[in-house]
């Protein structure tokens, strides 16, 4: 694959992915309405921390060209 369509590819499925992304998350912080759902402080910081192990997970890959680590989210 040419630089420059590899380039496009990674433009084109970035924006995409990170616009999915981004929207998943306001979805994710749309559950703290106390008046739709009930949880409590330990599910928010289970919440956080896998939020927070996913962000530094895809910095490492960038910085470190990793491998991919898959992980299931629960409570």
């Amino acid at each position: 694959m040419s630089e420059d369509k590899a380039r496009d590819r990674f433009v084109r499925l970035a924006e995409s992915r990170v616009s999915k992304a981004l929207k998943d998350i306001k979805l994710i912080g749309n559950l703290s309405n106390r008046n739709h759902y009930t949880y409590t402080e330990e599910d928010v910081k289970k919440i956080n921390q896998a939020l927070k192990r996913a962000v530094d997970d895809v910095r490492s890959r960038f910085d470190n060209k990793g491998d991919e680590e898959k992980e299931i989210f629960k409570l």
